[in-house]
């Protein structure tokens, strides 16, 4: 009997590595994205976990849900960082960009000292 491909093997993987790739737009793409893998790596894994002999690709499940993992992490990571910045600066300053200069010198001068 040939072994069939298992389901969603490959849009895992590609989920997995838009996740990370992603990661720069401010959490927000990136994490969906990496938790969608997430769950559809858990959901094949599951499923190959009953049959193994009947099922080929779970290399590619693995992988992606392994990029997955990083890139969720990497997404929260990145989105703490904006919401810091966000709260040190101040919302206001990162539309004005000589409001955002002056708070940026404010904030180097605290650390100097």
């Amino acid at each position: 009997m040939e072994k069939q491909p298992l389901q969603n093997a490959t849009l895992i993987l590609v989920l997995g590595i838009l996740s990370i790739l992603t990661c720069c737009c401010y959490g927000v793409l990136g994490l969906p994205i990496g938790i969608v893998a997430l769950v559809l790596a858990n959901k094949s894994t599951a499923i190959y976990a009953e049959h193994p002999e009947l099922y080929s690709g779970y290399n590619n499940v693995k992988t992606g849900k392994i990029l997955a993992i990083i890139g969720i992490v990497l997404n929260v990571i990145f989105l703490a960082y904006v919401i810091w910045i966000i709260s040190m600066i101040g919302w206001e300053a990162l539309q004005d960009p000589e409001m955002l200069q002056d708070r940026i010198e404010e904030f180097q001068q605290m650390q100097q000292v």
